[in-house]
């Protein structure tokens, strides 16, 4: 897919969201902007909800805007580069596409809509007296690293759609209980101990841990967990190439 493509691909991405309403592009500004107030009104004002310790007022919208923001593009990139091949069926028939180069344009589009929610979200950190550090300059990394996954999981699972339809049923299904098993909207103190560990098992933890610790708590991520991260990413990234070469010519038939 030539760089034209793609930028075609996401654009288009972009306006068909929204296709048909009057304020068009705007939406794109108005859904994260309602949802950070919403979350900011709902649980510091009326909830009152807190951290444990004393980080102040605003410290548990903080907490769940960061990590919320970031798993929605994940999870939004996932769920749709799952359908992705589904969805372009008739433009695959008839342009010449590298099929794994695809799902990058949702990758970008959903990667545009983290920034826009990024910069409001800003916005209420400048309000509230936020101290902004250099270690913030690491969530572009960290979430860079967290799209390259979501890429590769997305390919491999847009592929087997295009076999059994049941899959993006699925993912759906698997997405909304990842979402609870991950500590979004909770934090992961209020485990017990003696079931901390099933956290080892969750592959997106150490991301979401690792935004907390930047932007809540001022802190340097854990390495080795984003490390062993990117190892995963990396088998996905090899293992969905693998299986493309391997379906390639079934795929394209069935599509």
């Amino acid at each position: 897919m030539t760089a034209a493509q793609l930028a075609h691909f996401t654009r288009q991405d972009l306006v068909d969201r929204y296709a048909g309403s009057a304020l068009g592009a705007v939406w794109t500004i108005i859904f994260p902007l309602v949802n950070i107030c919403v979350f900011i009104f709902v649980f510091s004002a009326i909830m009152r909800a807190r951290l444990p310790g004393d980080y102040g007022a605003f410290a548990y919208s903080t907490y769940l805007i960061a990590g919320l923001t970031a798993w929605m593009a994940f999870s939004n990139t996932v769920s749709r580069a799952t359908q992705s091949f589904i969805e372009k069926a008739n433009i695959i028939s008839r342009v010449p596409i590298a099929l794994p180069e695809l799902p990058l344009h949702v990758v970008i589009s959903e990667t545009v809509i983290y920034c826009v929610s990024l910069l409001i979200f800003g916005v209420f950190l400048v309000a509230i007296g936020y101290d902004f550090g250099p270690l913030l300059w690491l969530i572009i990394p960290i979430f860079a690293l967290q799209q390259t996954a979501g890429y590769a999981l997305g390919l491999i699972l847009g592929m087997l759609n295009v076999f059994l339809r049941d899959v993006q049923q699925a993912v759906a299904v698997v997405l909304q209980l990842w979402f609870w098993f991950t500590p979004i909207v909770y934090v992961d103190t209020i485990i017990p101990e003696s079931l901390r560990w099933a956290l080892l098992l969750n592959p997106i933890y150490p991301v979401i841990d690792a935004y907390h610790e930047i932007i809540v708590y001022h802190r340097a991520p854990a390495l080795i967990p984003l490390l062993a991260f990117a190892a995963g990413t990396l088998v996905l990234l090899v293992l969905g190439r693998w299986l493309f070469h391997r379906v390639e010519r079934d795929l394209r038939d069935c599509l």
